[in-house]
């Protein structure tokens, strides 16, 4: 990939400061999507012309259950129809991943998203792929995005799509596999067939992890760590049962189906980055959180 000399790409120095990638994913367990083909405002969802009162209920029922609005399409397609489809994806209190799917080509028909957000939704259905390629939020994420989403969409075709932003500029390319809640940071084109190829056969690997979006940033990073440590594990093999801090300091106690460790205590640390600039955008100094495990107990 070659990146222009003369201009700051958030991503590249990201690499260069060799930002942590774990602890990193957002909090949340539902999305809606929205398939949209023409042009993504930098805001996603909240710029589009759509009907007023439509919009409204849509974003107010999103907001009140903490869902993320996406804005969806498949690699290489652009219309500039506003129709398609869209789905509430869940992930609900036991683990179990939820889906309701349906169509739009009046933005009326938008409002059937807010009686889904409330309905059970369906089980049994495949996990959906989000590829993050929202350039005008951020140029990194269609710089390094793109590639991603199509090298990914000609392996799974019915299963990816790109999307607007998900958080995590520097991280880009990233992908989050929903409902499972799980977030990929850091990958081109060959890493990410790699890593969703492990991912939809049960194995996670702690190689690009971001983080389990049911997860907070330190529980994030101790799941992170046994992976690395004991290698790569199913969705819900390792559970976290308590968590305890004291100032900067994190004790995560986590719990292992067989042939995993039954049982862990992982010491985190957390401390911030000095300022720097975060997004390719954002031209003010921001610190990050960063969430460091010292130490992996078993039994």
């Amino acid at each position: 990939m070659v990146i222009a000399a003369d201009r700051f790409f958030c991503a590249e120095a990201a690499r260069t400061r060799d930002d942590p990638l774990a602890g990193t994913a957002p909090h949340g367990s539902i999305w809606v999507l929205i398939e949209y083909g023409g042009g993504w405002p930098p805001n996603g969802f909240d710029g589009l012309s759509l009907e007023p009162h439509t919009k409204g209920l849509v974003f107010a029922a999103a907001q009140a259950v903490r869902a993320r609005i996406l804005l969806v399409r498949r690699h290489g397609r652009r219309t500039p129809e506003k129709s398609g489809r869209w789905a509430v994806l869940r992930q609900d209190d036991s683990g179990a991943c939820r889906q309701q799917w349906g169509t739009w080509s009046r933005d009326q028909d938008l409002a059937d998203i807010v009686g889904a957000l409330s309905a059970p939704g369906e089980l049994g259905l495949p996990p959906v792929v989000l590829v993050c390629t929202h350039g005008q939020h951020d140029t990194c994420c269609a710089v390094r995005g793109r590639p991603v989403g199509r090298a990914l969409s000609e392996r799974w075709p019915d299963l990816v799509w790109e999307c607007t932003h998900i958080g995590g500029d520097r991280f880009a390319a990233n992908v989050v596999v929903a409902p499972d809640g799980v977030y990929y940071g850091g990958l081109d084109a060959a890493s990410s067939v790699t890593a969703v190829e492990e991912h939809l056969a049960g194995r996670i690997h702690a190689a690009h992890l971001r983080g389990y979006t049911d997860l907070f940033p330190p529980q994030q990073a101790a799941v992170a760590a046994v992976l690395r440590r004991f290698g790569p594990a199913g969705r819900h093999d390792y559970a976290v049962v308590e968590t305890s801090r004291e100032d900067s300091h994190w004790r995560i106690r986590l719990t292992g189906r067989p042939p995993h460790p039954t049982a862990l205590d992982v010491e985190v640390h957390s401390y911030r980055t000095p300022p720097c600039q975060l997004t390719c955008r954002g031209i003010s100094m921001s610190s990050a959180a960063v969430y460091e495990v010292t130490s992996i107990d078993v039994g």
